[in-house]
């Protein structure tokens, strides 16, 4: 009997060792694996197709937009090879650039990221910050990340340290791009008339919407372009044949900024901070988003509100017996970056996006 406990007792040993081992060895490959695919930098590219006839200016078939949307960089000092890339994303010749924020991670960093940003001067472009371009990262443990965190964290930052962020927006002002923080601009971009609205990171709870153009003092900030569109219409065209366009710029994609900006008649809006989830199933996809949005719309380019009831179809169409809404494309992008103290990217590949506006 006691030889018979011995053996059961060897044997689970043997067992839990196995199975501890396997386990050390998945973590280890994954860890691995996350490792790697931080540093696998992607392009993606994606189109949004405009119906010219609907803009009023069947003529403006075949205009295109190049915009270049660069986001969650998290760049440290040392990181010469991140910064190299995206530099070298200049190729790309776009009419356009648009950072939603999280861009540095240090102080250090302010020099190589306008090194890497320098061959764009000279080309329009738009920022936001996020909290890590505000406040310098901190440790925590890595699988924090994966917990839900859907309320905006303002507390949380109160005994941080400063990011240099004064200087890294009087450096981006000095390639002659604008900022949106809680603020508008208007851009002329050959023959597109665009009108950008951009608010504060609102995880911070920073977010102060500005005025509508109309409600705007003549000569401030916020004031745009005489042209209005009409209420509720998202694509234009102005008195001299421009194609006009709405933009916005939010670093976190909450809903209720989501919503605001597609009230205010945006056409396109731009966001981040979502890391794609940075540690996906494959075939499952993020299993958080840092934010109220819904796992499903982790990155990638959707229409807000989502196509249901009482809101337009993505052809243009409207569901039988329903209101006309305005909807709005958005393109959250996955970022390039992670925070320095969980340096991991699983099915999830760090990413620039060149998005395609044309005129059909």
């Amino acid at each position: 009997m006691a030889n018979a406990l011995a053996r059961a007792g060897r044997s689970i040993w043997r067992g839990a060792k196995r199975t501890a081992t396997a386990s050390a060895v998945a973590a280890a490959t994954a860890g691995t694996w996350g490792l790697l695919e931080a540093q696998a930098y992607t392009l993606r590219r994606r189109t949004v197709l405009l119906d010219g006839a609907q803009a009023g200016n069947p003529t403006s078939a075949g205009r295109t937009l190049r915009i270049l949307h660069l986001s969650d960089s998290h760049l440290l000092g040392w990181q010469h090879r991140r910064a190299a890339w995206i530099e070298e994303l200049a190729a790309t010749e776009p009419d356009l650039v648009v950072l939603t924020g999280d861009l540095i991670a240090s102080p250090a960093a302010l020099t190589p990221l306008f090194s890497s940003l320098s061959p764009f001067a000279g080309t329009a472009g738009t920022f936001v910050f996020g909290s890590n371009d505000y406040y310098l990262p901190q440790p925590k443990n890595p699988l924090s990340y994966l917990a839900a965190n859907t309320t905006p964290q303002a507390s949380e930052n109160e005994k941080r340290a400063e990011q240099p962020w004064q200087e890294l927006q009087s450096g981006l002002e000095a390639f002659g791009w604008h900022d949106l923080t809680n603020q508008r601009a208007h851009l002329d971009i050959g023959n597109w008339s665009l009108d950008a609205v951009g608010v504060d990171d609102p995880h911070l709870d920073r977010d102060e919407y500005p005025l509508p153009l109309g409600d705007s003092p003549q000569g401030s900030p916020q004031c745009g372009t005489p042209y209005t569109p009409a209420p509720q219409q998202v694509v234009g065209t102005t008195p001299d044949g421009a194609t006009y366009l709405r933009i916005g710029l939010t670093h976190a994609p909450y809903k209720r900024i989501l919503d605001a900006m597609t009230a205010d008649g945006c056409a396109l809006v731009f966001a981040g901070h979502t890391h794609g989830g940075q540690i996906c199933l494959p075939g499952a996809g993020a299993l958080v988003t840092n934010c109220d949005l819904e796992r499903e719309y982790a990155s990638g380019l959707f229409q807000w509100p989502p196509t249901g009831k009482g809101v337009m179809h993505g052809d243009g169409t409207v569901p039988t017996g329903t209101e006309r809404r305005p909807t709005a494309w958005v393109n959250v992008s996955a970022g390039l970056g992670t925070s320095p103290f969980a340096p991991m990217r699983i099915a999830c590949r760090p990413e620039a996006v060149l998005l395609d506006l044309a005129v059909i």
